[in-house]
């Protein structure tokens, strides 16, 4: 499986960006897809998760949550993050990450990440 992520970029504060991240490759079952962020000298965080199936359940770090939208398309095994209103602190590497539920083989794949920076 390989997971390619691209839209990230340099944008003023209270700016918007979209990031996509498409998964190619043996992809079955239900599945969530997300995205994590790290900031230089910081762990990995979670920024937003959709698992698959219709409607899809969202979840959200509080940081985020209010600013940032993640949305799927199932068909295409691609995953959004529409970002809004966006913070210096916002600033960090995006990974894009796929994962198994309750499947086997259990599968758990990340993308080569994406650099987002808010700076005026």
């Amino acid at each position: 499986v390989q997971l390619q992520a691209s839209g990230g970029g340099l944008v003023q504060p209270g700016g918007s960006l979209r990031l996509s991240c498409a998964a190619s490759g043996s992809i079955f079952g239900l599945n969530v897809m997300g995205w994590y962020r790290q900031a230089p000298g910081k762990q990995r965080d979670l920024v937003a998760t959709i698992t698959s199936g219709s409607g899809g359940v969202r979840n959200y770090a509080g940081s985020v949550k209010g600013r940032f939208t993640i949305s799927r398309d199932n068909v295409k095994n691609t995953v959004y993050l529409q970002m809004d209103s966006l913070k210096p602190e916002d600033t960090a590497v995006y990974y894009c990450n796929i994962r198994g539920i309750r499947v086997y083989p259990a599968y758990d794949y990340w993308g080569q990440g994406t650099q987002v920076t808010v700076s005026s």
